[in-house]
């Protein structure tokens, strides 16, 4: 597993305790979980994913993730609802441990309420926060 200085953690999220990340996208939201999360899940094997029309407070659960060690769930960081889900992760769950940032996103979302971003971890204080769970 990688230390804590090796997990790449973009500037530009904003990230969650339980390890999901959130991107501004325009007016809606990006949704997938850090690499900090996947390497220690392991390979993905399998995603359950919200359907598009779902609508969820933020810390609700609303998918899950299977890998070679565990089942985690995935939690929203902010209320909303689902606009889109990615698709090609229900064929290529890898895509999460390859690129979770890029190709592995795993949702997007229309925020009920923006403030709710605002207090959402900066990279800096999620890196801090992973400090104190080693």
């Amino acid at each position: 597993m990688k230390e804590i200085d090796e997990v790449n953690l973009p500037e530009n999220f904003r990230y969650v305790e339980t390890h999901e990340w959130a991107r501004i996208a325009g007016d809606t939201v990006i949704v997938g979980i850090t690499d900090y999360a996947q390497d220690h899940l392991g390979d993905l094997t399998f995603i359950e994913l919200p359907q598009v029309g779902d609508v969820f407070q933020k810390g609700e659960q609303c998918g899950t993730l299977e890998s070679t060690k565990a089942v985690s769930d995935i939690f929203m960081p902010v209320s909303g609802e689902i606009l889109a889900v990615n698709g090609a992760l229900l064929d290529s769950p890898g895509l999460v441990n390859s690129d979770p940032y890029g190709d592995g996103w795993l949702l997007e979302l229309k925020p009920e309420n923006y403030e709710e971003i605002d207090a959402l971890l900066t990279a800096e204080a999620y890196r801090e926060m992973l400090g104190g769970l080693e």
